[in-house]
């Protein structure tokens, strides 16, 4: 089986995941994208992360970091990290299904985040870090439970998958600084130690599903980072 595979191969290549935003006129939600295309909402931890692999990923035509699974409304990043709203660090994701289906987004999905941590990726601990699907229809809850099963009855890890699968609510745009993080901030102390390991692993195993263009693994000097350079929250 394809993921299977794909993701042992993962495992004994000892990749290790971690994981973990000022309110704006950008909050409102996106409008709808045209029929042909779809869009789901993932969260896999750090949505630095999650948003990296996915915006190199062929068919994919937009993603943003925010939050959904909440309570209150417009929430701002220092509130989701308080791990009391209900929010989950999440990216929503625009595709085209004609080029990358969404079984093959949650393949990618599961390769790049550990789904056994509840509530954590890594170092970060928090409900806002869970690992969480929100569908849009009948079909794409159905396909995230199939996937689920699959990933599940390979046994790949030692703890049972905890993905949470839920009906889409709301998703509300982060912080502007929060977009495309990875893309603008490359030689930042957690996107150099934890993210770059991450893509270049990602890169390896999906190359054939990659946007034609060039993409260079930044490669700063040093590899240790300052307190200064962590996340915040």
């Amino acid at each position: 089986m394809f993921i299977h595979a794909l993701l042992k191969s993962l495992l004994l290549g000892s990749l290790t995941l971690s994981g973990v935003f000022m309110v704006t006129e950008e909050k409102n939600q996106p409008a709808t994208p045209p029929q042909s295309k779809e869009i789901v909402t993932l969260g896999g931890g750090c949505f630095w992360c999650i948003e990296a692999f996915f915006d190199e990923l062929e068919g994919v035509e937009c993603v943003e970091s925010g939050y959904s699974g909440g309570r209150v409304d417009n929430p701002t990043y220092q509130q989701v990290c308080t791990g009391t709203t209900g929010y989950a660090e999440v990216v929503q994701i625009t595709f085209d299904p004609t080029i990358v289906s969404f079984r093959e987004i949650l393949e990618v999905f599961f390769t790049m985040h550990d789904p056994t941590t509840l509530n954590r990726q890594g170092a970060d601990v928090g409900t806002q870090y869970r690992s969480v699907i929100f569908y849009r229809n009948q079909e794409q809850k159905s396909v995230a439970e199939q996937v689920v099963r699959e990933v599940q009855t390979a046994h790949l890890w030692d703890a049972p998958v905890v993905t949470e699968i839920a009906p889409f609510k709301a998703f509300y745009k982060g912080e502007d600084y929060h977009q495309d993080y990875y893309k603008l901030n490359p030689s930042q102390g957690y996107c150099r130690v934890v993210i770059t390991p991450k893509i270049k692993k990602f890169r390896e195993h999906f190359r054939k599903k990659l946007k034609k263009r060039n993409l260079e693994i930044p490669n700063p000097n040093g590899s240790e980072m300052t307190q200064s350079e962590t996340r915040d929250g």
